[in-house]
Order: structure tokens, then C-alpha cells, then sequence
């Protein structure tokens, strides 16, 4: 069966990184294909003896920001796995990357913040009805090529990946997270001069947030819960699960509970990726 990924979404998010480690990763990618002739792809990939049985593409801003569900529809419909990746930014970082190489965006005719703001709405549909959406506001092009290597990789049966990760709240919550959990009960190992040098890595640390007679409680019942929601996700067709595990700072409390989760899980049966985004602040 050929598996089609449609790599989409704002201008300047990191469409073309995406697609170089796909290609890589011995993929053949095709950029801006129009889409009058998805239907040829499809036939041409799902045709006996083709050459290629993994095929991306490339789509930005147009007529598929517009009507997604109809373009989609021969890759859906053909006979092979489709999986549609969103890449996302805020504004401000877009505004930046515009700034950094000078380049125009395509939606002109307005100040840059507009174009960008006017694009992001005409992309809503589209984000909503993707099978992966990724953030990169905060990434640098090296981390979204290890986000991406990281999916590519790390499967769950039914085609899912699974992420854990720790964040600090006051770095604000991850923007891709489907379930967010609290761990600013357990005590903070910030106000333990020892531990404040450390993080959630160090065992001393772990100990001091584990130990609290609610983490075991709270542990179990989340490792329960989301080894519930896997197979029933996979169920829905949904390829992306991220699990994130938020403190103040995302350095102590948060990033032990998600290393903990992540090996429950892997004893289930799970390959989580483990990502924690704010520990060396």
C-alpha cells in the first residue's frame, strides 16, 4: 500500500525542512504539485510496479487552504495511507524569519503581519483536519528535523506517535499538546538549595517530587489513562499523540513526571519520544 504525506501550512513554518527529511529518508517528495493533478499522482503511485510506494507533497497557500476536503479527496479515496502534517508558527516568529531573509510573502498586498494573519486564516480548515500539527515557533531547524525523525521512527501500531514531554508554564503551554497534566502539586524542589542547581533528570530531584504521597496515585492514573486513549485514537485515524507535563519552570517537577510516565508507558508496550522543552533554561 503507498503511503501519501501532504506537507502543508503557513509560509515560512518549515514546509521545505520537513520535506528534505522525508526525502532523506528515501521518500519521494514532490513540491508545489498543482493540485489539478493529484488524481495522476495517485494512479501513477498506486499503478503495478511503481517506483516508489512513499510518496510526499509539497502543497502551500491556495486552493487547498481553500477546499481541503475536495483536493484531498483522490489521495484519500485511492487506496493508500494518507497522513496530512500541518506545520504552525506564531506571528511574531514568522515575522522574524520573514525579516531574517527578506523574502516576500506570498499573500501580498498587506503588511507583513497581515499577510501572515490573513494566511493562518485561510489555512483554519486545513490545521483542523490534519493528522499531525507542529508548532515550530520555538524550534530551531535542527529540532524540527529531530520532531520529524522522531515520527518517522517512533510508531505505534495503527501508525501512530507517540510524544511525552515536560514545559514550564511560565514559558507558556506547548501549543501542539493534545493532553496537558499539572504537576505544580508536588513540591517544588526550586525552594530546596541543593536541588535548585538540578533537574527533573537528576535522581535527587526525582525523589524529592516522586516521593509526595500523591505523585504515586496521580502517576497510575494517568499511565491508565492514556494507555486507555492510545488504541482509541488509533481507532479514529489520529497519527499524533503529545502528552505534555507542565511545572513553573520546566526544569524540576514536570520534567520527572514525564520521564517516569515515558517508561511506564515503554513497559506497556508504548515507544514513546520523551522532549523536554524548557530544562536547560
Amino acid at each position: 500500500m503507498t503511503e501519501f504525506v501532504v506537507i502543508t501550512g503557513l509560509s515560512g513554518a518549515g514546509r521545505s525542512t520537513v520535506a528534505g527529511v522525508l526525502e532523506d529518508r528515501g521518500w519521494f517528495v514532490i513540491d508545489n504539485l498543482p493540485t489539478s493533478l493529484l488524481g495522476k499522482v495517485v494512479e501513477l503511485a498506486q499503478a503495478p510496479g511503481a517506483a516508489h510506494d512513499q510518496v510526499a507533497l509539497v502543497m502551500g497557500p491556495g486552493a487547498i487552504f481553500e477546499d481541503p476536503d475536495s483536493l484531498l479527496a483522490p489521495l484519500r479515496s485511492g487506496g493508500g495511507n494518507l497522513r496530512v502534517v500541518f506545520l504552525d508558527a506564531s506571528t511574531d516568529s514568522l515575522v522574524r524569519r520573514y525579516e531574517m531573509t527578506k523574502r516576500r510573502h506570498p499573500v501580498g498586498g498587506l503588511t507583513l503581519a497581515e499577510s501572515i494573519e490573513r494566511e493562518r486564516r485561510l489555512a483554519e480548515r486545513l490545521r483542523e483536519g490534519a493528522d499531525i500539527v507542529i508548532d515550530t515557533s520555538d524550534l530551531s531547524v535542527h529540532d524540527v528535523r529531530q520532531r520529524v525523525e522522531d515520527l518517522i521512527d517512533t510508531t505505534l501500531p495503527g501508525g501512530m506517535a507517540l510524544t511525552v514531554s515536560s514545559f514550564g508554564y511560565k514559558h507558556g503551554l506547548p501549543p501542539d499538546a493534545d493532553l496537558v497534566f499539572d504537576c505544580r502539586f508536588l513540591p517544588n524542589p526550586h525552594w530546596v538549595d541543593d536541588l535548585r542547581p538540578k533537574t527533573g533528570l537528576d535522581d535527587a530531584v526525582r525523589h524529592h517530587a516522586l516521593d509526595h504521597p500523591a505523585a504515586g496515585p496521580f502517576l497510575d492514573r494517568v499511565t491508565e489513562l492514556v494507555t486507555m486513549l492510545v488504541p482509541e485514537y488509533v481507532r479514529e485515524g489520529k497519527a499524533y499523540l503529545h502528552v505534555a507535563f507542565g511545572c513553573t519552570g520546566g526544569r524540576h517537577r514536570s520534567v520527572a513526571v514525564a520521564q517516569e510516565v515515558a517508561a511506564r508507558l515503554g513497559a506497556e508496550g508504548s515507544e514513546p519520544t520523551v522532549t523536554h522543552r524548557d530544562v536547560d533554561r
